[in-house]
């Protein structure tokens, strides 16, 4: 077994649930390395007698922490990043396993992880700093200010296992608010590996806390009053099953990151070489398995054939292999799990039964080790076709299926056909038709001349429709952390103490 987990963390340590005697648990996750089966990650017991002690550690911690200096916050946040730095290899190296993204990629997010500390303190803090404004009344000052929602819960993903969790955590912690991690199931040692760092980070007792689980354990957190937050990122399904759970708690936060169908835009005076460039990233970075990947490219018919026998060269020449190969690296490693495989294969029968063109299947592929291996696929639809599953499914694999249009008004509706609206993107050379497309698509991120995968921390990041409620994150994540209260400050003086002024009352 490669990596042993240390357990559920809270009260200020790691403590993990028995596996044998008379309080053993009864649920064992076991975790496979996807890129190799035949090796055991490790083995992950589930309590779910620990989830009360987990919340109780939260409630204690918020009650410490909310008081806490900011300059005190700020320090813990700098000793985190400093831990994180000297254990980035180690991070990398977990991600790269549990989740299957090239070695590469996951420094990539290592890196983000580490620089995350500085994006909040100095672009997210600001936007809740306390906020004076004159002029209000006579002698009347007014302040708003930011105060913290309480005990707060993240359910990370397992894409960006520590990345988009650390956003959060992050953005939670530095506002006051205690906090309660859990992990994907499929990347319980990198999600641990967050929590070792901030152990180490001098947090008081009960600021961090962690519990690890199937969907059973997160059920249990979401519904919990106590818990005055809920940061969710992954599909659209579970996101509805939590929005039911806590619709009649009017106290509680919920910030949902959903999935996509994420559409670009191929204009006739489009950049072609760029286009393909960044296309080729769009679709089958982390082997499409981003919620950004792009998934439908409304081209232009005048150039489409040439452009997609070109996509369709270049994908057929990505290296796909095992994450931690260095020679070649690979640009695509597997999928997360079987299931993943599964579901990636079925999509491909489904394109075939609605009469989409296949021009490159999506198949299982068989490396030097056993994995959840497969190749990208390229699909041409005639026409946009409303009642298509597969041109309106998210098909987390890379995946891409090109449509043609004639007239800008059908990309846009091309670009609009889905129940998301995550990412978009337009390659043009002409800003009338970008302004256009910045009007008229339905996206929460709308990136002209480069793909729709990544994005800013120092923009928010989030989705409209069904890939979202509202609450974005990235250098916005912070603003889901508190509530708002206002003031109005008077200074007076004794003449201000006059009943007279009172109308209808009689002296």
């Amino acid at each position: 077994m490669k990596y042993q987990l240390k357990g559920n963390y809270f009260s200020s340590s790691f403590q993990l649930p028995p596996t044998t005697g008379p309080s053993a648990v009864d649920v064992l996750i076991e975790r496979k390395c996807p890129a190799d089966t035949e090796t055991l990650l490790w083995s992950m017991p589930v309590d779910y007698r620990h989830v009360e002690p987990v919340i109780e550690s939260a409630v204690k911690g918020f009650k410490v922490w909310r008081s806490t200096p900011l300059s005190e916050r700020i320090a813990a946040l700098k000793r985190f990043q400093e831990i994180a730095l000297s254990r980035k290899n180690e991070m990398a190296q977990a991600i790269s396993l549990e989740m299957g993204k090239p070695l590469w990629e996951a420094m990539t997010e290592a890196t983000s992880v580490i620089g995350k500390v500085d994006v909040t303190i100095n672009d997210s803090l600001p936007r809740i700093q306390t906020a004076p404004i004159s002029d209000i009344m006579p002698r009347t000052t007014g302040h708003t200010y930011h105060k913290p929602l309480g005990p707060s819960l993240i359910i990370g993903p397992f894409n960006f296992p520590c990345h988009l969790a650390n956003t959060q955590i992050l953005a939670a912690l530095i506002s006051g608010n205690s906090i309660v991690f859990k992990p994907s199931e499929k990347t319980a040692y990198s999600g641990e590996l967050l929590i070792d760092f901030l152990s180490q980070a001098g947090f008081p007792d009960g600021v961090i806390n962690m519990i690890q689980g199937d969907g059973e354990i997160a059920a249990r957190l979401v519904k919990d009053r106590r818990l005055k937050a809920v940061f969710f990122t992954g599909s659209k399904e579970v996101g509805l099953k939590i929005l039911k759970s806590t619709h009649t708690d009017l106290s509680k936060m919920v910030a949902l990151e959903l999935g996509g169908k994420n559409p670009a835009i191929v204009h006739r005076d489009a950049n072609k070489e760029l286009a393909l460039t960044e296309l080729l990233k769009g679709c089958f970075l982390t082997t499409g398995q981003r919620c950004t990947s792009t998934s439908i490219v409304a081209i232009h018919r005048s150039m489409m054939d040439e452009f997609v026998a070109k996509f369709h060269t270049y994908a057929k020449k990505i290296i796909i292999g095992h994450p931690l190969d260095t020679s070649p690296e690979p640009f695509m490693g597997p999928l997360v799990d079987q299931r993943a495989v599964d579901s990636y294969l079925l999509f491909m029968g489904m394109a075939k039964r609605e009469g989409i063109e296949e021009i490159m299947r999506g198949k299982h592929l068989n490396r030097a080790t056993p994995g959840h291996y497969v190749s990208p696929s390229i699909h041409i639809a005639k026409a946009l076709d409303p009642k298509s599953h597969f041109l309106s499914s998210e098909i987390f694999g890379p995946n891409c299926t090109f449509i043609p249009f004639d007239e800008p008004e059908e990309a846009i509706e091309i670009a609009n056909s889905t129940e998301y609206g995550l990412a978009s993107c337009v390659f043009t050379e002409d800003q009338n038709f970008y302004q256009k497309c910045v009007l008229e698509i339905d996206s929460g991120l709308l990136n002209l001349n480069r793909s729709t995968c990544g994005a800013s921390a120092k923009l928010p990041f989030g989705g409209i429709k069904n890939s979202g409620n509202y609450h974005p994150a990235a250098v916005a994540a912070i603003d889901a952390c508190v509530y708002t209260m206002t003031s109005l400050e008077v200074a007076h003086g004794p003449e201000d103490a006059d009943l007279g002024s009172i109308k209808g009352l009689d002296l």
